[in-house]
C-alpha cells in the first residue's frame, strides 16, 4: 500500500465560523484573519493505491461553481486535484473509487465537472462512489442550517450515474475498499460523517475531515459553528482524541493549511498535539 496527501487549493471561511465560541484574541493567535475576518485553509484529500485499486478520499471544492460563488471563498494556490494526481503520474480515468466523507461542497464539489455544453458529469467516470444511506437522505432534504452546504449539482449527478454505492455503518469497511481497515462514523458536524482508518507501515492512520478540521481545534471547546450538533461533536472529539493519544494514531488534517499530520498526547491538562508533520516523513 502507498498513500499519499493531495493539495487541491485553498480557500477562505470566517473565522468565528471556524473556531465557534473560542474568542478571536485566542483564535486569531493560530490562524490570523484578514480584513474581512477570513482565515486560509486547506483542501487536502487522501489517495490510497493499494491491491489494484486507486481509492480517493474526498474531492475539495472544485472548479464548476461561478465566479460570485468563488468569490465568497476567496479561492487561491496553484493546486488542484488533477494536478496533484498528474505529478504522481495518475489521471481521473484511472481512480478506482471514491468515498466521500461527507456531502458538504468543500468536501465533494470536485466529484462533479461541468462540461463545455453546459451538463454535469462525474469527475471520475470509472469510479464507484462510495456514501453511506443515511448521510445521503440528510443531505438531500437538507435542514435549512446546512442547505447551502449541499448542492444538487454535486450530489445529484453521482445518484443518477449509477455509479453510487452505500457503506452500512454496521458493516464497517466493504471489502471492496480492502485497504480501509474501518470507518468511524460520527454525527456532530453532520449526520453520518465517515472517517477512513487504515494502518500504513505499521502505524493506524485516520482521515480526521471535519471532526477535527485543524491541529488548532484538538481543544475540546474548538468546535465549528458549522457542525449542528456541537456537544455530540464534543464527546466524540474527546472519545477519538483519547483513542488517538492511546493507540498513537497519525492524524491526517483535511483543512490546516500549516501543518498535514499530527499525533497526540495526554497531558496534565488533556489531550495536546504531540508531532506536527508531512505523511512522506513516515
Amino acid at each position: 500500500m502507498t498513500v499519499h496527501t493531495l493539495d487541491t487549493g485553498l480557500f477562505k471561511l470566517d473565522g468565528g465560523a471556524m473556531f465557534g465560541v473560542v474568542p478571536k484574541s485566542m483564535w486569531q493567535k493560530l490562524n490570523p484573519a484578514d480584513e474581512h475576518n477570513m482565515c486560509t485553509w486547506a483542501l487536502r484529500c487522501l489517495l490510497v493505491e493499494d491491491a489494484g485499486r486507486l481509492l480517493l478520499v474526498d474531492t475539495g471544492i472544485g472548479d464548476k461553481q461561478d465566479e460570485k460563488f468563488r468569490g465568497h471563498f476567496y479561492l487561491h494556490g496553484d493546486d488542484t486535484l488533477e494536478k496533484s494526481l498528474r505529478r504522481l503520474g495518475y489521471t481521473a480515468a484511472d481512480i478506482t473509487d471514491v468515498l466521500l466523507t461527507h456531502l458538504h461542497f468543500d468536501h465533494c464539489g470536485g466529484g462533479v465537472v461541468r462540461t463545455a455544453g453546459d451538463s454535469l458529469q462525474l469527475a471520475f467516470p470509472n469510479a464507484t462512489y462510495w456514501s453511506n444511506e443515511a448521510h445521503w437522505n440528510w443531505a438531500t432534504a437538507p435542514n435549512p442550517r446546512e442547505k447551502a452546504s449541499f448542492l444538487k449539482e454535486n450530489i445529484l449527478p453521482i445518484q443518477e450515474s449509477g455509479q453510487l454505492r452505500f457503506i452500512d455503518p454496521q458493516a464497517g469497511a466493504p471489502k471492496e475498499l480492502g485497504s480501509l481497515q474501518d470507518l468511524i462514523f460520527v454525527d456532530g458536524h453532520t449526520e453520518k460523517m465517515m472517517l477512513p482508518k487504515l494502518l500504513y507501515k505499521d502505524r493506524t492512520l485516520v482521515f480526521a475531515a471535519d471532526l477535527l478540521p485543524s491541529a488548532h481545534h484538538v481543544g475540546l471547546p474548538y468546535v465549528m459553528s458549522y457542525d449542528v450538533r456541537p456537544l455530540i461533536t464534543m464527546d466524540e472529539k474527546a472519545r477519538f482524541l483519547q483513542q488517538a493519544a492511546t493507540e498513537n494514531w497519525v492524524l491526517i488534517l483535511e483543512h490546516d493549511h500549516q501543518t498535514e499530520c499530527i499525533t497526540v498526547e495526554q497531558t496534565e491538562r488533556g489531550i495536546k498535539v504531540a508531532e506536527k508533520f508531512r505523511l512522506e516523513e513516515l
